[in-house]
């Protein structure tokens, strides 16, 4: 059994007066499905607006689909949770990163407080003492030190709180880690020892990672699979190695031409767009 199963997973935002239907409103996520498989990384790419964040908070449970399926090792995570145990395990289970770490930090406490709290909320940590072990070696884990626990995240550089929110999913023992663009923000060298460091966690603990970027260099490095998709639809799905490496869909073939590169040609690329807008206009796509 895969850790996580999305089945025709479906969301609208409604922009007419109530809540109702109407010619403006816009669909994020169009019927879409995939899997995890346990400590598999799986990436997400497409433009801004593609579906991507919002299938992320679907998963994390920030938003609600209109309809569809998602199990987490085999239990519905859509289905009411029922008692504080119930909620406090389904949050435990899916953790999520976000481009900006300061919305996961509280600029009030030190990472040591931010980690032990987390800790001791989900029963990971039975004491402080406790949970001050474990911190130290999270924080050891995520390449910082005891020096950084004491430290407030406005004491901290940008990828130091990113290694911190890091830590702060991992540490209450999630089966899914949820990436929303958790690099883009990040200088190359920064976000290459993140990308590291990532890569390492999910070898020692087998976490599964949904990795969401419009980065396809990121997503090259450190997911196994990729979806493509294309106004909340998967145009293409595959093993990284084949879709980034031999695409077929043409929106593919548009995003690999749009990275800057060695002989890139933005010309060429807004004629490829061009193209590409005209073909999906006259349904040739």
């Amino acid at each position: 059994m895969s850790l996580v199963e999305v089945s025709e997973l479906h969301r609208v935002f409604r922009l007419g007066s109530r809540g109702r239907a109407s010619a403006a409103d816009v669909t994020a996520v169009n019927r879409v499905s995939f899997s995890i498989d346990r400590g598999e990384s799986v990436g997400l790419v497409g433009e801004s607006g593609s579906g991507k964040s919002t299938i992320a908070r679907i998963l994390v449970g920030l938003e609600r689909p209109d309809s569809g399926e998602v199990r987490l090792g085999g239990v519905d995570r859509l289905a009411p949770a029922r008692g504080r145990e119930a909620r406090l395990a389904r949050a435990r289970a899916v953790q999520m990163v976000f481009q900006d770490p300061n919305g996961s930090l509280d600029r009030r406490l030190t990472v040591a407080e931010t980690l032990g709290r987390a800790m001791r909320l989900h029963g990971i940590a039975a004491s402080s003492a406790d949970a001050r072990t474990r911190t130290l070696a999270l924080l050891d884990r995520v390449g910082l030190s005891e020096r950084h626990a004491d430290a407030k995240p406005h004491e901290l550089s940008g990828g130091q709180r990113q290694r911190v929110a890091i830590a702060r999913a991992l540490a209450v023992e999630p089966e899914l880690l949820v990436l929303d663009e958790a690099v883009s923000a990040l200088d190359v060298s920064v976000q290459a020892q993140v990308l590291d460091l990532l890569s390492d966690i999910r070898q020692e603990t087998g976490v599964g990672y949904l990795f969401v970027s419009h980065d396809l260099a990121v997503i090259q490095e450190v997911c196994d699979r990729v979806l493509v998709l294309y106004r909340g639809t998967v145009v293409e799905e595959g093993t990284t190695a084949e879709v980034l490496g031999a695409p077929e869909h043409a929106y593919t073939k548009l995003l690999i031409s749009s990275t800057p590169g060695p002989g890139w040609d933005p010309e060429r690329v807004v004629r490829d767009r061009m193209s590409f807008t005209q073909a999906i206009a006259l349904d040739q796509v």
